[in-house]
């Protein structure tokens, strides 16, 4: 029987969402042993529960998530023992082409989304002996994980790990979506479909770089309340307005429309939110092999724009000590961002929080 065995929330097709008791091995090289100490629950997750992403083998879940390093492997330099860290799911490879032309979210090397190690292993087997594998790379429900050097970004002892560990996903998607996939100005407009963790990081980001006017929208009045604390300057009930057509008689159209739900449906109607010249950013993921629609020659003749925004094109080494030291700075108000912190054995509720868009983000501590 594995030594050291430790409760992990786990899924599988067979079983469902379930807590299984794993333990880890030694770190190899390049490898570190983190002390998980908080850990966010995001749609990501949800995608594995429903089925829009589908997994044939056992997955130890979670990839937000912050902590302390209490072991290294060889060749470790990055981080030692006793350091913060946030964990950067998406952990690159730093040898193939985009990382090296300093692209690392669009590494083509990675091995975190087909949820192993870089070497393809897992550190994860249960009481029976059984390989449990690591969500993104990561599986962070758990008390402790072992991750590539790459994915454990050393951060200031005074940041709180409930808020490290969001930086490592939502925030640094959304803000990272501002600032480094639309790259928007000051005094741009841009409405934000969505108001989650993730969109509201995309609130916060805009209010950051100084665009006027933010236009929050969703179906929940509490959320689109914390959109205006975060810096929005109109909130929308999408379920009773027509933001398109809010959007082009009041402004003539927005400079940047953010989607950040991953809804097909919504995703579709951002086009007609836009100005000439301006691009819908699409922040949410949507369900595998999902497609939309537009209007092509709309598109082309007033030169409309789609990005594609995969983890707010962010460098984890880069930004998450950037958007650390703005949080510690008193720049960004992310203390506002966690709605409930709950022990890891309340998973299960915490899934049914995120379904039910009651809270804003939660926040597991082992």
């Amino acid at each position: 029987m594995p030594a050291h065995l430790s409760p992990a929330i786990t899924f599988d097709t067979a079983a469902g969402l379930h807590t299984r008791e794993i333990s880890h091995r030694p770190p190899g090289p390049g490898e570190v042993v983190i002390d998980v100490r908080a850990a966010g629950v995001c749609h990501s997750d949800l995608h594995i529960l429903t089925g829009d992403w589908p997994t044939d083998r056992p997955l130890v879940l979670g990839h937000e998530a912050a902590g302390v390093v209490t072991d290294t492997g060889a060749g470790v330099t990055g981080v030692r023992e006793g350091d913060h860290v946030v964990l950067s799911w998406f952990a690159p490879c730093r040898r193939c082409r985009k990382c090296l032309a300093g692209m690392a979210w669009l590494c083509t090397g990675t091995q975190a989304v087909a949820n192993t190690l870089p070497d393809g292993t897992t550190p994860f087997t249960d009481a029976q002996g059984e390989q449990v594998w690591p969500y993104l790379g990561l599986g962070a429900f758990t008390e402790r994980l072992v991750v590539p050097e790459s994915a454990a970004v050393k951060v200031p002892e005074e940041l709180p790990f409930g808020i490290g560990a969001l930086l490592g996903c939502s925030i640094s998607t959304g803000i990272g979506a501002v600032m480094n996939t639309a790259g928007v100005r000051p005094g741009e407009s841009a409405v934000v479909v969505g108001a989650g963790g993730v969109g509201l990081s995309v609130v916060m980001g805009l209010r950051l770089v100084g665009a006027d006017p933010i236009i929050a929208v969703d179906l929940a009045p509490e959320r689109l309340a914390v959109a205006e604390r975060f810096g929005a300057t109109h909130t929308l009930n999408g379920a009773t307005t027509d933001v398109a057509a809010w959007c082009q008689e009041e402004l003539g159209g927005v400079d940047y429309a953010f989607e950040a739900i991953g809804s097909p449906r919504v995703i579709e109607t951002l086009p007609a939110m836009l100005t000439s010249g301006g691009a819908a950013v699409l922040v949410g993921m949507a369900a595998d092999g999902a497609t939309g629609a537009f209007n092509l020659f709309d598109l082309a003749d007033q030169g409309k724009r789609i990005l594609g925004c995969n983890y707010g094109s962010s460098v984890g080494a880069i930004d998450i000590p950037k958007l650390a030291r703005l949080y510690l700075a008193g720049r960004l108000p992310l203390d506002e961002l966690i709605g409930t912190t709950r022990p890891l054995e309340e998973a299960a509720e915490a899934f049914k929080d995120l379904e039910s868009a009651t809270g804003v983000r939660t926040i597991l501590e082992p």
